[in-house]
């Protein structure tokens, strides 16, 4: 069953999943002796980052791991690296080696390659063989997309065993992305999605509704799924 937590407001929901990031963080830490987490850019996530960044949390066992990137520079102003390097793995302090970048400037397919090679590598992985983050952070669209799912994109369809997928037609400019599959999403430990403002409200009713390919979000798996959001983004 999906939890689902109701803030006042944007800046309510941004200090809720800074400290809900920071317990999950802790407690991977304390029971494993290590986390992975996966970030996405957008501006809500943002202000959660800079919050997180205050959070007295030991990062040198964290692992930093991202949902998407456009293909672009990691100096790029539309780069998801740069966003999160801003508000939090410079703030925070976050050991270079534990920071796991998706090269976007090696174009779609080339960066999504080398991005499971590193996720295989790099992250425990479960029985069923695919790595197991901890807790994936996840914005939502207007269309109900995550990371670089889109509605009705041919990413959907990805395999079981696929984890990380190149995009070349995003229906948002840039068109080239790189994205983690659904399957390795649904594999996550914890996903925690986020969504403020009224113009995110039709999309969050569909997330909780049936299952469907023309709402990605809806897809994700809801036992392990949190979703914290404020009054103006609640389901109709």
């Amino acid at each position: 069953m999906t939890r689902l937590t109701t803030c006042a407001d944007a800046e309510a929901v941004a200090a809720r999943a800074a400290a809900d990031i920071a317990r999950a963080l802790e407690r991977a830490c304390t029971e494993r002796g290590g986390a992975h987490i996966a970030l996405s850019g957008g501006t809500t996530p943002k202000r959660t980052y800079e919050l997180l960044s205050e959070e007295p949390l030991d990062w040198a066992d964290v692992h930093v791991w991202f949902a998407d990137e456009r293909c672009v520079g990691p100096d790029d102003e539309e780069s998801n690296y740069r966003l999160a390097s801003e508000t939090l793995l410079e703030p925070a302090r976050i050991p270079a080696e534990r920071i796991h970048r998706m090269q976007g400037e090696l174009g779609p397919e080339e960066g999504a390659s080398r991005y499971a090679l590193e996720l295989a590598r790099g992250a425990p992985v479960s029985a069923g063989k695919l790595p197991v983050l901890d807790l994936v952070v996840l914005g939502i669209g207007p269309d109900g997309h995550v990371a670089s799912l889109f509605p009705g994109a041919a990413a959907l369809d990805a395999g079981e065993h696929e984890l990380c997928l190149g995009v070349h037609d995003s229906p948002k400019p840039p068109p080239q992305r790189i994205t983690l599959s659904l399957p390795l999403l649904r594999a996550a430990a914890g996903c925690l999605l986020l969504a403020t403002g009224a113009a995110k409200s039709d999309a969050v009713s569909a997330m909780l509704a049936e299952p469907s390919r023309h709402v990605p979000a809806s897809l994700l798996r809801r036992g392990r799924l949190t979703v914290i959001l404020d009054d103006a983004a609640s389901p109709n």
